[in-house]
Parts: C-alpha cells; sequence; structure tokens
C-alpha cells in the first residue's frame, strides 16, 4: 500500500469515525467471505457502516478525531473490522449480537465505543439491550406531556365548573328580576 493509499483510507475513516456516534471494533478472523458479506449488508439495510483496515491506519484516523484512548489502542490487534452507528448509536450492536448469535460466535465483539464511553466486547448484549434514541426521547416527552395532560383536564373541568356557576347566576338573576 503506497503512502497516498494510506493517507485516503486515514481520511476516509477520519471522516467516518467524526460523524459516528458508536463504533464496534469487530474480530473477523475464520469468517469466510460469505459470512463477511452477509454482516456488510445487515448493516447497511440498518443504515450502518463497516470498514477493514489496517490496526495502525485506524489508529492514526482515531487519533485525528481525538477519540483515540488507551483502551481503543490495545484492542486493535489481528485484523479488524469497525460497524459505525450513525443516528442510534446501539443500532450495530443490535444488528451485531444477531449476526453473531447466528454464525458461531463470529465475528467477536472487541470493544465498543459510544459517545465517548467505552465497553469491554464482553457487554455486547447489555449494550444491545440499551433503548434507542428514540425511545429514551419518547419517554422524556411522555413524562413531560403526563403533568400537562392532567392540568389541561383540570383546566375543562375548572372551565365547565366556572360556565355551570355563571349559568347559575344568570339563573338567580333572571328570578330575581321576574
Amino acid at each position: 500500500m503506497t503512502r497516498e493509499e494510506k493517507t485516503q483510507v486515514v481520511a476516509e475513516l477520519t471522516e467516518v469515525i467524526s460523524k459516528a456516534s458508536g463504533m464496534y471494533f469487530t474480530d473477523f478472523t475464520g469468517m469466510t467471505v460469505e459470512q463477511s458479506t452477509k454482516l456488510r449488508n445487515e448493516l447497511r439495510k440498518n443504515g450502518l457502516k463497516f470498514k477493514v483496515a489496517k490496526n495502525t491506519l485506524i489508529k492514526r484516523a482515531l487519533s485525528d478525531t481525538g477519540k483515540l484512548s488507551d483502551a481503543l489502542a490495545k484492542s486493535l490487534v489481528g485484523q479488524t473490522g469497525v460497524a459505525f452507528g450513525f443516528d442510534d448509536p446501539v443500532a450495530p450492536a443490535r444488528v451485531l449480537k444477531e449476526f453473531i448469535e447466528k454464525n458461531a460466535d463470529k465475528p467477536s465483539l472487541k470493544i465498543a465505543y459510544l459517545e465517548g464511553v467505552t465497553y469491554p466486547g464482553s457487554q455486547l448484549k447489555t449494550v444491545a439491550a440499551l433503548p434507542t434514541k428514540k425511545e429514551v426521547m419518547s419517554s422524556i416527552v411522555g413524562s413531560l406531556q403526563a403533568p400537562i395532560v392532567g392540568i389541561v383536564g383540570v383546566l375543562g373541568a375548572l372551565q365547565r365548573d366556572l360556565v355551570y356557576l355563571m349559568d347559575a347566576i344568570e339563573k338567580q338573576k333572571a328570578e330575581a328580576i321576574a
């Protein structure tokens, strides 16, 4: 690989890493070409990317984006493929978990990086069980809406009572005049 090719690979990786909210570093040793293609297709179907590169180039790209930690650097040994998540940092974990279960534990997860926090590969099931951003946002909105719905209900009842009260006052005035 020429210096220009390496520079281009690092630039591409740097761009993807800077946009990613979740990265999953896998060891794909022992995977067949067919399995690798299926994994890439599954990830692509879910709007995710999978890149394979030399560990030194991945380290350089991580360093350029400020995301290289000691844990990530130590995990970059052997064959490394990286699954990237963008809108939902947990999405790659779900795809990888399902794929690994169907394919005799291949690939194996070395380490995961989600919005600044690293998780060891052994925690794939835990990470995959995390709620999506949409689910978290929905629960927050639901929590905020509940008091508002309650207040609207109370205001509706007060409005109804006020209408009855004004109607009663008007009837009393009409009776007093008559």
